[in-house]
């Protein structure tokens, strides 16, 4: 995954991991499950009320987001897994840009710090 995806709450090393999962079930556009919400896309529904018919029906709006070439399961493995380090905001390799944010610097110098560092500065835009 790109830098700008990780999640700043788990470990770098938990969130580079490839995506050697064996796919398992058709593809999100052809299940079953799912394909009544494609077709109202097909018929041209905007993805709200899509999203909003899928709350209706009791199912995760958030399906509609994923890839539609791979498995909601496949998919939906990474919610499992078990993080395998420290939380990205105290990895002794950013712990030092986040607290020079706690300490008050603004987030342009952390950044340009980083950058001078070699780093991403991308990952202090995480959530």
């Amino acid at each position: 995954p790109a830098i700008m995806d990780l999640d700043r709450d788990k470990s770098v090393a938990s969130q580079m991991k490839g995506d050697d999962d064996v796919d398992d079930g058709p593809p999100l556009k052809e299940d079953e499950k799912y394909q009544k919400y494609f077709n109202m896309l097909k018929m041209g529904l905007p993805m709200g009320a899509v999203k909003n018919a899928m709350t209706r029906d009791g199912l995760d709006p958030a399906i509609m987001d994923l890839d539609r070439d791979k498995s909601v399961a496949s998919q939906m493995k990474g919610d499992d897994d078990v993080d395998d380090g420290p939380p990205l905001k105290e990895d002794e390799k950013y712990q030092k840009y986040f607290n020079m944010l706690k300490m008050g610097l603004p987030m342009g110098a952390v950044k340009n710090a980083m950058t001078r560092d070699g780093l991403d500065p991308a990952i202090m835009d995480l959530d």
